[in-house]
């Protein structure tokens, strides 16, 4: 080897532990850097052939991703801050449009932007499935759309259930009734109580449950309207039937039904003018055999107790996100609403991943295409809400390889400085 190939071999180390250094200083000022993966320096070297066979070793470097290494999860507070247990990136996009080619990042920093469109620290906006009215996914799961959350109205429940728990006096005297009577006046009823239930858009609507004792443990039941009887089509009473006790006091049986219920389904009829949609309310008094809700003893009548579900209208008071990616908004009224999955992408090789500015990647035919799921299923990971994942870098090991790295750099332009007298020796000895 001449003493030209030697000052080339220093020169080559030059090169290689500047390249290095890049390394070094990148992973350093990245240390703070939501879901930052320390790139590894690579050395190798490489033969420079002469005749005969022989040859000189020089150096070369490349760049090592660390993708598939975890950072520490740090708890944030913030709700809409997202980290991942396990395998997977969340998906991206660049602009708000969602147009484009998707990315994949780590860096779970989300904060909604001026439009409610949840973005994280490099511009890069959040990418998910958007649920419909019964919680589930689009049929086309590449239908990601940009996730919202200053897009939510708020939301009102109609009631569908209501429970009562009473006491019908048994002593009370048997009535002549037929059905109507209570609701029209023409008969007084033993027991009778007026319960607000929900419609469909909030409102909060009365209705009347009277009893009566038509025969010894046989009582009739009426259910009522009693608001503006212009919000239902017909006249009271809505509903009619019968309860029959056992001779213990305990309920046996609601309208004859075979084989025994507890339950009564109670539909009103709300007229085309009052706007609402049409509703049934299940109305539960308690059990067969049991003395949980409606009872006949001989002690007043009295009510125990009314269950019902349902709420009036409520604003959105903030979102939480679950282990599944489910994006759940909380309202003011105590109702909460699925609005978004939140997927992960998995790759067979994550470090082949190809990176771009913003702490983000890039699928290339080293990594494989992304597999897309929802969190918690095949191979992704949790999401993890409020909390980030913290850089990888060991801060004591970059500052290790800055000095190995200055080292080998000097040593290298040493290489040169030598060789280059050495040249000037020969160039004397040549005169």
């Amino acid at each position: 080897m001449s003493l030209y190939g030697a000052m080339n071999i220093g020169v080559a180390g030059l090169a290689a532990n500047t390249a290095a250094l890049s390394v070094t200083s990148s992973n350093i000022a990245n240390v703070n850097t939501v879901g930052y993966k320390n790139s590894t320096a690579m050395f190798s070297t490489f033969l420079s052939a002469v005749e005969g066979g022989s040859g000189a070793a020089g150096v070369t470097m490349r760049v090592g991703q660390n993708v598939n290494m975890q950072g520490l999860p740090t708890n944030t507070g913030s709700p809409t801050d997202l980290s991942i247990a396990g395998n997977g990136f969340f998906v991206v996009a660049s602009n708000p449009d969602a147009t484009g080619s998707q990315m994949y990042t780590r860096a779970g920093n989300f904060i909604p932007d001026q439009s409610g469109n949840l973005v994280n620290a490099a511009g890069l906006y959040l990418l998910g499935y958007q649920l419909d009215s019964n919680g589930n996914v689009p049929s086309d799961t590449s239908d990601l759309s940009l996730v919202n959350i200053s897009s939510l109205a708020g939301t009102a429940e109609g009631s569908t259930t209501l429970s009562l728990k009473a006491n019908l006096q048994a002593s009370s005297p048997v009535v002549a009734y037929t059905a109507g009577q209570m609701a029209s006046g023409a008969v007084t009823p033993e027991f009778q109580r007026t319960v607000n239930v929900y419609d469909s858009q909030g409102g909060s609507q009365p209705v009347s449950l009277a009893f009566v004792k038509t025969a010894a443990n046989t009582w009739a039941y009426e259910a009522s309207y009693a608001g503006d009887m212009t919000k239902i089509t017909g006249t009271n009473p809505m509903g009619t039937g019968t309860v029959t006790f056992n001779t213990d006091g305990t309920l046996a049986n609601v309208n004859g039904a075979a084989p025994a219920s507890a339950n009564f389904t109670l539909n009103i009829p709300w007229s085309a003018a009052s706007g609402l949609a049409a509703q049934s309310i299940d109305i539960n008094l308690g059990s067969v055999n049991g003395a949980a809700g409606l009872t006949q003893y001989d002690t007043p009548s009295v009510l125990n107790g009314i269950t019902t579900n349902g709420s009036a209208f409520g604003s959105v008071t903030g979102v939480d996100i679950s282990e599944d990616g489910t994006l759940r908004a909380q309202f003011s009224n105590g109702l909460s609403w699925d609005v978004y999955k939140i997927p992960l992408a998995t790759f067979s090789n994550p470090n082949g991943l190809g990176q771009v500015t913003g702490n983000a990647y890039y699928a290339t035919k080293g990594s494989g295409s992304p597999s897309v799921n929802l969190a918690s299923t095949g191979a992704a990971g949790k999401i993890q809400s409020a909390t980030l994942e913290a850089s990888t870098v060991d801060l004591a090991n970059e500052f290790t390889n800055l000095i190995t790295t200055q080292r080998a750099y000097s040593a290298s332009a040493r290489i040169i400085t030598t060789a280059d007298e050495m040249l000037q020796q020969l160039d004397v000895l040549g005169r």
